[in-house]
């Protein structure tokens, strides 16, 4: 089916029902994991690329492109968003390559310039109706300045979301990137705060520490879309392992590839029931 537009997959009106799935592509077999998962679970989903997954490939193009192929062939929504750009110019070619939203992440700079670069990405991004995201202080786990225990204010989160006009906003409620362990300890609380204060979607940005039950709570507390690279990452390299300890002359990278995209694809449609309620 067409392209479907990220704020028509994560609508703020489904807040506290329904969460959306948000998995960061690697290489294309993550991409088509993961809209096969959606597919198999008939929900929505997000394909994420990251500015570091970008540089990995030498350019957003080439890995922008097949993930923008495969939304447009899928049988379910599926939009493909810019995941943690620092880069304005990364944006920029987001923007003209077709994706329908991007994260600016300007979350290192002090406050007004954050407000300031977040503000100009915006109106670029609105102008194209392209769907922002952005982050006020950093989520833990990017060698960032806040410990694990930082907070979102929601009264900052308020002034910070009418200052930038941006469409979703990510926010610290106890979760942290890049973790191995589904041990996160969220504040729902927070949440449901944040949730009341904030007039657009709230995202949780570390979704890999934290186990179904509560990822389940913290869509019901408020969040809505949802983000989960590292659980993936590790369900991808654990089937590739196992294949290749009992198989150990395989030559053909299919033969380890094809075994991972399925078993990513399996928990992509798993994950998009838990966030759906189902």
């Amino acid at each position: 089916m067409p392209l479907s537009a990220t704020d028509e997959i994560v609508d703020p009106a489904y807040a506290g029902t329904s969460g959306v799935g948000a998995f960061n592509v690697v290489q294309i077999e993550h991409a088509e994991a993961i809209v096969a998962g959606a597919e198999n679970a008939g929900l929505p989903v997000i394909l994420q690329i990251s500015e570091n997954t970008a540089r990995y490939h030498g350019s957003l193009a080439p890995i922008g492109l097949a993930s923008l192929a495969l939304a447009r062939g899928a049988s379910v929504p599926v939009a493909v968003h810019l995941d943690h750009a620092e880069s304005t110019d990364l944006v920029r070619e987001a923007v003209d390559l077709g994706f329908t939203s991007v994260m600016f992440d300007a979350s290192k700079l002090p406050y007004d310039e954050n407000v300031a670069a977040t503000r100009e990405i915006t109106d670029h991004c609105h102008r194209a109706d392209v769907w922002v995201e952005a982050e006020l202080g950093e989520v833990g786990g990017k060698d960032g300045a806040h410990a694990p225990g930082v907070r979102t204010d929601p009264d900052e989160a308020v002034a910070f979301v009418t200052a930038t006009a941006v469409d979703a906003l990510a926010v610290a409620v106890g979760s942290s990137h890049a973790m191995l362990t589904r041990d996160a300890v969220l504040d729902f609380g927070l949440i449901a705060r944040l949730r009341a204060a904030v007039g657009v979607p709230l995202v949780l940005h570390g979704s890999s520490g934290v186990g179904d039950e509560d990822l389940a709570k913290a869509v019901v507390a408020g969040m809505t879309k949802v983000n989960v690279s590292t659980h993936l990452n590790k369900t991808f390299t654990q089937t590739v392992r196992d294949h290749l300890g009992a198989h150990p002359d395989t030559a053909d990278p299919r033969t380890y590839l094809g075994p991972a995209r399925t078993a990513v694809a399996d928990e992509v449609a798993r994950l998009l029931r838990v966030l759906a309620g189902n």
